[in-house]
């Protein structure tokens, strides 16, 4: 029994927007602890770490988000996986504790 072609309607588009969406709420995120690091002329060795930090992990972010949009262009998408699942959520994660780390 041969399976029917698979529809997939606009879901994958809307998941791509979706990951686009994140990706660049991220983005902001870094930007601003940069921002706040180096803002007012006292710069504090926490504020640039937890800026630096904040980069990083906006980097490994741009990487898991990279990789799930590449896969939605696949005519049959694999499932997200648990390890890119995990490291989505740790960086979210961790964009938030470095934020708060940047104000302090």
């Amino acid at each position: 029994m041969t399976q029917a072609p698979r529809d997939p309607g606009l879901q994958p588009e809307r998941t791509r927007l979706a990951w686009r969406r994140t990706t660049l709420s991220c983005t902001v995120a870094a930007v601003l602890a940069a921002r706040q690091a180096l803002h007012g002329g006292e710069v504090s060795a926490v504020g640039v770490l937890g800026a630096g930090l904040s980069l990083l992990v906006w980097i490994a972010f741009l990487a898991v988000a990279h990789r799930r949009i590449g896969e939605l262009d696949r005519g049959r998408p694999r499932a997200l996986g648990i390890g890119a699942g995990w490291a989505a959520v740790g960086c979210t994660l961790a964009l938030a504790g470095f934020a708060v780390a940047v104000v302090v």
